[in-house]
């Protein structure tokens, strides 16, 4: 799951904490769901750009385990976001060769919600192009406990051995399992956090921080980002070999 090299500098895995468009909207005398409607526009020109560029997975922080204590109208309003999304965008993305990913706990999530989600992973799920990965109602530590229970009750059956347990078999349980680690973290908005994203998965990935809100973002902010990712010296640990 995890290592370095991506294709000509390229990042494998591309993850994005989508922040900023509340503040976009109230800066412009707009009520939040402006910024969350242009917010979907800056979706669709990221996913596009990501294919171009040949980025291999893009996972996207769209709705987090701790949005549900925000206000019952915006939470209507991002649902409703979402379901005119795939009722929109699924088809198209299928047309482009795109496999859609959800992670995130589902237990508790209402029962259209849950079919949407799998309906669009069953349509796309021999896509062999762009993986978009949406993480929704999903947190970090809430991921790694789920993780953990189900290795624990796998122990209790004997169907692992405690002293197998190692990060590898750890990341296979996590909800990315089976997907390459992110090179990449892209967050917009201005804040220097992982807000309780892909914590585990992001232990060597590069961070990009931009000022800009999520509404204004696109084909040029991912370039840019992908460039300064480039730069890097990406040493996992070790030190960068000697040249005679």
């Amino acid at each position: 799951m995890s290592g370095p090299g991506c294709i000509e500098g390229v990042p494998r895995h591309v993850a994005i904490i989508m922040d900023g468009n509340g503040r976009w909207a109230t800066q412009r005398g707009q009520p939040r769901s402006a910024g969350h409607r242009q917010g979907v526009e800056a979706l669709r020109r990221t996913v596009r750009a990501a294919a171009e560029m040949g980025i291999g997975v893009l996972t996207l922080y769209s709705f987090s385990s701790e949005n549900w204590s925000r206000p019952q109208s915006e939470i209507r309003f991002l649902l409703e976001l979402l379901r005119r999304f795939i009722r929109t965008d699924v088809a198209e993305l299928h047309r482009a060769n795109v496999r859609i990913m959800v992670i995130g706990d589902r237990e508790g999530l209402d029962p259209a919600i849950r079919a949407m989600f799998e309906e669009a992973e069953a349509l796309t799920r021999e896509n062999t192009a762009l993986k978009l990965v949406i993480a929704f109602n999903y947190g970090s530590r809430q991921e790694i406990t789920r993780a953990v229970q189900l290795i624990a009750r796998k122990v209790a059956e004997g169907k692992i051995d405690p002293a197998d347990i190692t990060p590898a078999v750890i990341g296979n349980h996590l909800d990315t399992g089976g997907l390459p680690e992110p090179d990449l973290l892209i967050r917009t908005g201005g804040e220097q956090r992982l807000s309780n994203y892909l914590l585990w998965q992001c232990a060597y990935t590069e961070f990009v921080f931009m000022p800009d809100y999520w509404p204004e973002f696109g084909a040029e902010h991912l370039r840019r980002a992908v460039e300064a990712y480039r730069m890097r010296d990406r040493r996992f640990g070790g030190l960068k070999a000697q040249t005679a």
